[in-house]
């Protein structure tokens, strides 16, 4: 079988060196051009010394020259970047955008929290998003476009969505408190970003619904059936390199109970290889998600404050970034969804 090639654009990122360390997994996939602006001219081992088989490769100048000629092309590039590249590629390329420019379908939205002109919208890339009858998946097979959704995003939707889409909560209550490992916030040197400020502290941040993942989590829950939503989503950097622990509440309906909502998510997820209902009395871990394309869930019900509480926990990087982006490609590819990916976490 002729292997698909694939170039990575922002190699020298987080999310492009992610992507790159699952590729390097891949049965079917052959790595073609890396490429960079700033870092461009320097071995990607520079940026990735644990890309061992990748060390000595030269990151080149992202160019469509560079990317042409490609199956399939991963952008890794800051928030309003991707637009003009994706713009000078084929129609008959799979672009996958690990960003932003193309993840919200209002453009008043992409507006008001990224600002600058909306580049468009792309399908997303959330096999698992409830879709009214179905499931995002199978928008994706065959696709051309992708656009992977914000980490956050992804922790919070996979943990309530099958609560909204059921009615068994309002979803016009909604509280989302996530723990954030620092590589989610890149790796741009700001001053709140170093160990000596980060190590032994916690901080939030995107305070007061700021945070440019509301309206993306706002239009998942939409899409998975709730005619409205309102969330209070506050986000905290944590001393961990990379995870999201998030806990998301719900005001529950009259009469909803544990065991009716426990039954609706197990019917949910019972066929998804990459989310994980955990056994009564054992709650999500970041460190049990480390490396793995897994998603970890666990459910209480605070019946003096009448809410649900759902815990999830997910490796930002892998299923909140590289690991979505690849589980995509695999959909648009026609190969099978799990192929390149590992459920195995590293912990300890």
């Amino acid at each position: 079988m002729t292997k698909i090639t694939a170039a990575v654009a922002g190699a020298s990122g987080y999310a492009g060196g992610e992507v790159l360390r699952l590729l390097l997994s891949h049965p079917d996939i052959e790595i073609g051009a890396l490429t960079a602006n700033s870092s461009a001219g320097t071995a990607l081992g520079a940026h990735h010394p644990h890309l061992l088989p990748l060390a000595d490769r030269i990151l080149q100048p992202t160019t469509n020259e560079t990317l042409a000629g490609h199956d399939v092309v991963f952008l890794g590039l800051p928030h309003g970047q991707s637009g003009a590249v994706a713009a000078e590629l084929g129609d008959d390329v799979l672009v996958i955008d690990c960003g932003a420019d193309f993840r919200l379908t209002s453009a008043a939205d992409w507006t008001e929290f990224y600002g600058g002109e909306h580049a468009g919208t792309w399908p997303y890339g959330l096999p698992e998003l409830m879709v009214g009858p179905g499931q995002q998946r199978d928008v994706l097979r065959g696709v051309k476009r992708i656009a992977v959704p914000g980490c956050n995003v992804t922790a919070i939707t996979l943990g309530i969505q099958p609560a909204v889409a059921a009615g068994l909560v309002e979803s016009t209550d909604l509280v989302a408190v996530l723990a954030n490992g620092f590589s989610g916030a890149g790796k741009a040197a700001k001053t709140h970003l170093m160990a000596a400020e980060g190590l032994g502290a916690a901080s939030a941040y995107g305070v007061g619904g700021t945070h440019r993942h509301v309206p993306e989590i706002m239009q998942n829950l939409q899409a998975a059936g709730a005619d409205e939503v309102s969330i209070s989503f506050t986000p905290t950097l944590v001393p961990m390199a990379r995870g999201i622990l998030a806990t998301t509440t719900a005001r529950i309906v009259d009469g909803v109970d544990l065991a009716a909502v426990r039954a609706v998510y197990d019917t949910v997820y019972a066929d998804e290889p990459f989310i994980h209902m955990l056994p009564e009395g054992q709650w999500p871990t970041t460190a049990a998600t480390l490396g793995a394309n897994s998603a970890q869930i666990q459910l209480a019900i605070d019946a003096r404050a009448k809410r649900l509480v759902v815990v999830s926990a997910i490796d930002n990087l892998v299923k909140g970034t590289a690991g979505g982006a690849i589980q995509s490609m695999n959909l648009a590819l026609g190969l099978d969804e799990t192929t390149g990916l590992s459920t195995i976490g590293t912990a300890p």
